[in-house]
């Protein structure tokens, strides 16, 4: 099991990353429109600022975090209110994400072995919600860097983002209106040190193999699976590629092509 400690300590790593990036850029670049259909750089920020926030909520105050359900006036539209809401200038929300995480941090350290945190449609413990803290950060870092022109270098953090990858696999399907499937898939990446990260049974017939860097790509939805090296072998493997979503709610609705062919076995 992996220690919180450890966990979220990389998840500083990874927002400090992030911060890297965005905090020197000018006032107008803020303003950039992203790969999000109708968000920019700014509403990237925001709604990470926001997700801290709620997430701190669920982690102290159960009551109020269900309230930001109950109490929003559309609820389809919650994450898009979320960043909207949380939008402000540059230095104004690079405050208010810094303090933010930093309070969710420690928040998740206090949070008791074994309890489970509310969240939308389930519930977590403090390691699986700091973990999802670095999926999120990670993939709208990747949003902000695409946007920038830049190649941000992989870390051994991507293994957090394979591991909620992998276990969300059930959930991919599930979203997307399809029965989860009960066959289980050998998933083995390679990490950025050329070491390979694998889960499930070694002899399954139903393989997934490939860079971790696609993987982490793939189930955040930053690319679609034509432009990824991604090797999927076996019909429940394939559709994964289809539908998986390391993140909870509805369906995200993904990215077009860029022009790759995939890999399918």
């Amino acid at each position: 099991m992996v220690d919180l400690t450890d966990l979220l300590a990389d998840l500083a790593a990874e927002s400090a990353q992030l911060d890297a990036l965005v905090a020197p850029l000018p006032a107008a670049d803020w303003a950039r429109p992203t790969p999000a259909p109708g968000w920019s750089i700014g509403h990237q920020i925001a709604h990470l600022a926001w997700t801290d926030h709620v997430a701190l909520l669920a982690a102290t105050d159960a009551e109020a975090f269900y309230a930001t359900v109950t109490s929003a006036p559309d609820a389809t539209r919650l994450v898009d209110a979320g960043a909207e809401e949380f939008l402000a200038p540059p230095q104004e929300l690079l405050h208010r994400w810094r303090t933010g995480r930093s309070a969710l941090a420690d928040a998740l350290g206090a949070v008791p072995a074994g309890e489970k945190l509310p969240w939308y449609g389930t519930r977590m413990s403090a390691t699986s919600m700091a973990t999802a803290r670095i999926m999120e950060t990670w993939a709208h870092g990747q949003d902000v860097a695409d946007t920038l022109g830049v190649v941000r270098p992989d870390s051994e953090r991507l293994r957090h983002v394979a591991h909620l990858g992998v276990r969300t696999l059930g959930h991919g399907f599930a979203a997307h209106g399809r029965t989860a499937p009960t066959t289980p898939v050998r998933v083995e990446l390679v990490g950025p040190g050329d070491d390979t990260w694998s889960w499930g049974p070694a002899d399954a017939a139903d393989r997934l193999t490939g860079p971790a860097r696609d993987f982490c790509l793939l189930v955040t939805q930053r690319r679609h699976r034509a432009d990824l090296a991604l090797v999927a072998t076996g019909p429940v493997a394939d559709e994964w590629l289809d539908v998986a979503q390391a993140f909870a709610g509805p369906p995200g609705v993904g990215r077009e092509p860029a022009g790759g062919d995939g890999v399918r076995a």
